[in-house]
């Protein structure tokens, strides 16, 4: 009866995972295999049906920004990565899903689950997959001949491990790892032609935004992030050959501020300042 309690514990680092009356009226059961390497974590893990999450506040205060690979061997896990959109990713027998520790999610396992988890740095997913970020809630199938071998190697693994000494059973996990990487690049690869030209498209959206608004004082990045409904790294990378959102918006104030002072000569330069939304002369002086 006490083990829901302990299994929370000791998932709080990285998870929040609230104890329901029926784990404290009827049991819980869990056990986890945990493969501690310099460069990654491995997880073998069974547990009766739990959700856990991960929240705003929880990764306001820690600095985890892994991926983590999640494997479903036995059990069903819905997982919404978008709550803004409910975007869901549900995942049956057989499928993987990649998640992003640096963004929400929340993970319902109403049944008994069977699942691995290969915790990896972000530069090394980085350095194999472009775009990485956008991995977060996508699940794999195990629909090609690469995705087919990378099944056989998972199988293998969870069937066999806990026998294997442990320079074997090091080598066998790499192996799924550098499968997992190269089926998860392939996928992103043929979704990044369609990916970058809607990216170009929203952009353009956002530049009409902010030139429609820039005699807004409310107009700041946030705004633009509530508006556009997205993730302050996607919107920071979209502006990032312009030093991000915030200087771009700066730029643009300014530009319009240059016309007008040479097409407005008889309104005072402060008058212009203001109205494009800085607060003070010293502000606008260094700025410009």
């Amino acid at each position: 009866a006490l083990q829901a309690q302990a299994w929370s514990e000791r998932v709080s680092g990285l998870l929040d995972t609230p104890v329901s009356r029926t784990q404290r009226q009827q049991s819980f059961a869990g056990e986890m295999d945990s493969y501690v390497f310099k460069d990654m974590i491995y997880l073998d893990c069974r547990t009766d049906p739990l959700a856990q999450s991960r929240t705003l506040a929880k990764i306001s205060r820690d600095n985890v920004r892994d991926f983590v690979f999640h494997v479903a061997v036995e059990g069903i896990m819905e997982t919404l990565t978008d709550t803004r959109r409910e975007r869901k990713s549900t995942q049956f027998v057989p499928g993987i899903l990649a998640l992003d520790m640096g963004q929400t999610m929340r993970m319902l396992r109403p049944t008994y689950a069977h699942v691995l988890a290969f915790f990896l740095p972000r530069a090394t997913v980085e350095a194999e997959i472009t775009d990485a970020e956008a991995l977060h809630g996508q699940v794999l199938a195990y629909t090609s001949p690469l995705t087919r071998l990378l099944l056989a190697h998972l199988v293998a693994l969870s069937r066999d491990l806990r026998s294997m000494p442990p320079a074997t059973a090091e080598e066998a996990i790499r192996v799924c790892v550098d499968l997992l990487l190269a089926a998860f690049g392939k996928q992103q690869r043929l979704t990044s032609s369609a990916r970058a030209a809607a990216q170009s498209v929203l952009r353009s959206q956002i530049q009409r935004y902010v030139q429609a608004r820039l005699y807004h004082k409310d107009l700041t990045p946030d705004s633009v992030l509530r508006a556009f409904d997205l993730s302050r790294p996607t919107l920071y990378r979209m502006f990032e050959s312009e030093g991000g959102l915030g200087t771009y918006i700066r730029n643009c104030r300014l530009r319009e501020a240059a016309e007008e002072l040479v097409g407005m000569r008889h309104t005072a330069v402060m008058e212009i300042a203001y109205g494009l939304g800085f607060s003070s002369a010293s502000d606008f002086t260094r700025a410009f």
